[in-house]
């Protein structure tokens, strides 16, 4: 009743749309006669106060620390049904695009710290992610040239590189960890893994248990994004009722709003949780969610004299270097790697151009890169504990992204857009 991959890929590339005209407000915004307003918007505290207790954090943290949370929820769904039933599902299927995004990880944060390294070492993981929604946006619009099989790659490795990403953030990108709080989140994956146990199917329960293990990694010193990635991979990837279980008629009865419910319900039992979640949430992830994110962080001051210190940056260069030169360079290289020692197949019908079309896309690290920069460099902690973000170093890394994610993306439609000579002469 829901084909995931098509409803996913349609969803992404209109949400890229999305979120590059939030990207442009955020900058038309930032350098207008009103950027005062944008940076006082942004740097708005709302506190939420509960029985004593509260969360003071500033517009731009709730974003990335909060709705963020939603988006990495998505990621961890579409994760747990590639691995279950996608296109990582079986070593053999899996190898290529884990191979490519390895490759693609690793090349730019080698790359990274050639150039940048040093005092600006630790953002070596900023150039490793790739954007899905704008990758797949410029897949869409490339057209029939990109053959089906090379979609389904790009969308492999923009998902493992989810996971690389992920990875990173969990074990880089958290600093002063309380072990206590740490605790208090691993019993809430425990309680979720006990409710899948005994057949608790309320949204609303796993709500709750969901917010706390947010609420506890946020104070235990763990970026809190990572409770949407749990609750996302601990989701029930198999229907409640198997689908030649379901009597067609009964399923077909609208006749009156009691009926309408029941064939409410067996629609939704017939499909997995994560496939359902996923058709929920995805939406509000990608026409919400990462367009507010963007025009919460995109908003670079572009000057003369910021031009002038990210042209002499080595943290600017080394960040577009990584995603402009080492993305499409790793993905190749790995790729190459494992198809010339037999351990996976190239995709069908693809040339090798459209294979550096591809890699050239993965090179579009808009979203994640943009939110591991405001983890990455920062200038110390302030009195409530949290880290102080380098407004120069994220502006340098922002700058960067944002240029090599453009260059990037013309590249890439430029490359699959042109098609073989083969296919031109049929």
């Amino acid at each position: 009743m829901l084909s995931p991959l098509r409803d996913f890929l349609d969803t992404e590339a209109a949400g890229g749309a999305l979120l590059v005209l939030a990207a442009v407000a955020a900058l038309v915004w930032a350098n207008s006669p009103w950027s005062v307003s944008y940076s006082r918007l942004w740097h708005s505290v709302v506190s939420i106060r509960v029985a004593g207790h509260g969360i003071s954090l500033d517009l731009q943290h709730w974003v990335n620390d909060g709705l963020m949370a939603i988006f990495f929820l998505v990621v961890g769904l579409e994760i747990k049904r590639e691995v279950t039933s996608g296109h990582l599902a079986g070593r053999r299927a899996a190898t290529l695009p884990v191979a490519a995004a390895l490759g693609g990880m690793v090349i730019p944060a080698l790359l990274y710290l050639a150039i940048a390294g040093g005092t600006a070492a630790h953002g070596w993981g900023v150039p490793m992610a790739t954007d899905i929604a704008l990758a797949v946006g410029v897949v869409a619009l490339a057209g029939a040239a990109v053959p089906s099989s090379l979609r389904a790659f790009l969308l492999g490795l923009a998902v493992v590189d989810d996971v690389g990403a992920i990875v990173v953030i969990a074990v880089f990108y958290s600093a002063g960890v309380s072990f206590g709080w740490l605790l208090a989140a691993a019993i809430g994956v425990a309680v979720t893994v006990l409710l899948r146990r005994l057949g608790v199917y309320h949204l609303l329960a796993y709500v709750v248990v969901g917010s706390f293990v947010w609420f506890a990694l946020l104070e235990g010193g763990v970026h809190p994004t990572l409770a949407g990635v749990a609750m996302g991979l601990l989701a029930p990837a198999t229907p409640r009722l198997q689908a030649e279980l379901i009597d067609a008629e009964e399923l077909a009865d609208i006749s009156s709003a009691p009926s309408a419910r029941a064939t409410s319900e067996l629609a939704r039992s017939s499909v997995s949780t994560v496939e359902w979640l996923e058709h929920v949430l995805h939406p509000w992830s990608s026409y919400v969610i990462v367009p507010i994110f963007a025009l919460a962080n995109a908003g670079i001051v572009v000057s003369t004299h910021t031009m002038r210190a990210a042209w002499h940056s080595p943290i600017m260069w080394g960040v577009f270097v990584g995603l402009f030169v080492g993305k499409p360079l790793g993905v190749l290289l790995a790729s190459a790697l494992a198809t010339r020692s037999g351990i996976a197949d190239r995709p069908d019908d693809t040339t090798g151009r459209q294979m550096f079309g591809a890699g050239t896309a993965a090179g579009i690290g808009f979203t994640v890169a943009l939110f591991i920069a405001e983890l990455a460099f920062t200038s110390g902690t302030g009195p409530d504990g949290r880290a102080i973000v380098d407004v120069e170093q994220v502006s340098d890394a922002k700058m960067a992204i944002l240029a090599a994610s453009v260059l990037s993306g013309v590249v890439a439609f430029l490359v699959l857009r042109a098609r073989p000579r083969s296919s031109r002469t049929r």
